[in-house]
């Protein structure tokens, strides 16, 4: 995959180089092209084997492993020098710094610690890179206006979609722990759940985290919600935002289906996105909460300006609301709208087969499949409507027509 980094260690300490060799060997996108046990040999290795960064333990001979990192600068500009050590002196990280460090980490390696250097090294150097751009980790959350307006359905399928691309990794982490069907879309019967997760929150690593999860035939990964509604979750938002960064470390794509109770876990989630997708249909309750969601994510600055309105259902018949009069009641423009089908979808949940293999021409699908694309840009779509005039004060001015 275009995404994953190819890494060289070298540590003479065996003790600290098993523990590198197996954390870097936990993380999908990092290959670990070489390891090395000699100073004086690693100039060579790397050479060899040309990877993108070079992972120096320095605790062994800090002057040997200062003069390797100066002469691995100079004789290989294009790998990345990321230095670990016991020691946090101030003259020591200075002097690797200067020789050409990119990083200087502290030893033990903390895995969180690792994974946000190389994304800081990732960013440096994809500045001018159109794939490294296109490879970052996008986070979508989707919440609903009202139960049943379709959050799961839109969750499970946009996922299926995106990883319909062999280089895409899709990952739907469900957070409505007490009615979520994330499973039950995708005929799966897990054997670990968010549950387990919260219960090993403290010593969660790669390997733990990826037993986690459930793969699907159609590719996507599941982290499903408990499965008995009496279980007490020991997960906070903090430790969410742990999970979803180890997930965006791996995965080229997170679709977390929230709660309609819009609780902590909830905001966190929100918070840690790149999108969040609000979904309603023309009606007088959901648009309603629309408008007081809207309200209240203006006092949250970490979300507000990622929220994006979206209409299921477009097109159904007993829809006594027009869009011109829903556009005029929440005062912004509709992100996507997606057309109504009820039969096809309803097929689609009862056998458990998503819509881009149950109905891959359906109109549904193909609006589904264009969301996912427009997705990948994040562009503004335009309402096939006339001008909306301004929107007036009252929630229900709507009923007056």
């Amino acid at each position: 995959m275009s995404n994953v980094v190819r890494l060289a260690i070298v540590d003479p300490i065996d003790s600290s180089r098993n523990q590198l060799k197996n954390l870097v060997l936990g993380i999908d996108t990092v290959w670990l092209e070489a390891e090395c046990s000699r100073y004086d040999f690693f100039p060579d290795v790397v050479g060899q084997t040309q990877p993108d960064i070079a992972l120096i333990a320095i605790d062994a001979d800090h002057e040997k492993a200062l003069n390797l990192i100066a002469r691995l600068s100079q004789d290989v500009p294009g790998c990345q020098i990321l230095v670990v050590s016991k020691s946090q002196e101030g003259s020591l990280i200075l002097r690797a710094m200067r020789n050409g460090a990119s990083e200087f980490l502290s030893h033990p390696l903390n895995l969180e610690d690792f994974l946000a250097a190389l994304g800081r090294i990732r960013s440096n150097k994809g500045n001018n890179s159109d794939d490294s751009k296109s490879r970052a980790s996008q986070v979508i959350t989707i919440g609903g206006a009202s139960g049943g307006v379709g959050c799961t359905s839109l969750a499970i399928n946009l996922g299926c979609i995106l990883a319909r691309e062999e280089r895409n990794s899709v990952v739907i982490i469900d957070l409505d722990f007490a009615l979520g069907d994330s499973d039950i879309w995708l005929d799966i019967i897990p054997d670990y759940t968010i549950q387990d997760v919260a219960e090993n929150i403290t010593r969660l690593d790669y390997a733990l985290l990826k037993r986690s999860l459930t793969k699907h035939e159609s590719g996507i990964f599941l982290l499903p919600r408990p499965i008995h509604m009496e279980e007490t979750l020991l997960m906070g938002p903090e430790q969410l935002k742990r999970v979803i960064a180890l997930l965006k470390a791996t995965f080229t794509h997170l679709v977390i289906d929230i709660s309609k109770s819009y609780n902590k876990l909830d905001l966190a989630a929100m918070a840690s996105s790149d999108e969040v997708l609000i979904v309603t249909q023309l009606d007088l309750p959901c648009l309603r909460n629309v408008v007081r969601l809207l309200q209240f994510f203006e006092h949250q600055p970490e979300i507000k300006d990622k929220v994006k309105v979206m209409l299921n259902r477009v097109g159904l018949d007993d829809s006594q609301i027009s869009l011109s009069k829903a556009l005029e009641t929440i005062g912004r423009d509709v992100f996507w709208q997606i057309p109504n089908d009820y039969a096809t979808m309803v097929e689609s949940r009862n056998n458990g087969v998503p819509l881009i293999q149950a109905a891959p021409r359906a109109k549904l699908t193909r609006s589904l499949d264009q969301l996912a694309a427009a997705l990948g840009n994040a562009p503004k779509i335009e309402v096939a409507q006339q001008p909306v005039e301004k929107p007036k004060k009252s929630l229900f001015s709507f009923l007056g027509k």
